[in-house]
């Protein structure tokens, strides 16, 4: 079952702290995930991090790595550009820049979390902020090795909230599958089957879209989904 023909039970308990009564909701900060799948064993598997148990959202679930857009994602230089079908989609929804630095903002926090280049070699270059150490490695983003999957908002009935895309690449756009050991801001990551992540602790919103993913695999072309919050319920629409 998609999480378009999703019973909508399954969205009426977002997770999070919740907002503090009589407080106005709190506008959605920008953020971006990627689930990066890898197909040279017998079954796929996608590429997961457990976030610490003293995390105030979802401690001790295993997500996809991701993360807020910073400022610095605006400007970060990149070895290839996204694909005309995928800035073409970003651009329906959002301001001219967001997109990119939205892709950006996933491949630099894939790095920071699980220590992972998903990027083409290149000259070591000067940057500032959060990309110095990626650049140092010798690599630059590679955005072209990203599509989209599906975008999801938290509800306004929770504290911290975030505006999601959930991006999908090919493992074998990572500059190396040996991830560097003094990097991991996640207490493990594992390249996990797609059954056997099911059985994780996960947020409702990961679970989908692991469902959502293998769908995809078979069905490139299916509509992506965009989970809102309508008429008291988050609801499954399209993008």
């Amino acid at each position: 079952m998609s999480q378009a023909d999703a019973p909508e039970s399954q969205f009426r308990k977002p997770e999070g702290p919740p907002r503090v009564p009589g407080a106005r909701a709190v506008r959605p900060k920008n953020a971006a995930t990627v689930m990066i799948i890898r197909r040279d064993g017998p079954m796929p598997r996608v590429l997961m991090g457990r976030r610490h148990g003293g995390h105030s959202f979802m401690p001790d679930r295993w997500v996809f790595p991701g993360g807020r857009i910073d400022r610095a994602d605006y400007r970060a230089p990149s070895a290839t550009e996204m694909k005309p079908a995928v800035a073409a989609l970003f651009d329906a929804y959002l301001p001219a820049g967001r997109g990119r630095a939205l892709a950006l903002a996933a491949v630099r926090e894939t790095w920071e979390e699980t220590g992972l280049l998903l990027a083409q070699p290149a000259p070591v270059r000067p940057a500032s902020g959060p990309w110095r150490d990626f650049t140092a490695q010798g690599a630059l983003a590679d955005l072209a090795a990203l599509d989209i999957v599906a975008r999801a908002i938290t509800p306004p009935s929770v504290g911290k909230r975030f505006d999601t895309w959930f991006l999908l690449a090919d493992a074998e756009h990572l500059m190396s599958l040996d991830r560097q050991p003094d990097c991991g801001e996640l207490e493990e990551i594992a390249w996990v089957e797609f059954e056997e992540a099911q059985a994780l602790p996960l947020p409702t919103v990961t679970r989908m879209m692991l469902k959502e993913a293998v769908l995809r695999m078979d069905d490139p072309g299916r509509p992506k989904p965009f989970l809102r919050y309508k008429d008291r319920a988050m609801r499954p629409m399209q993008l």
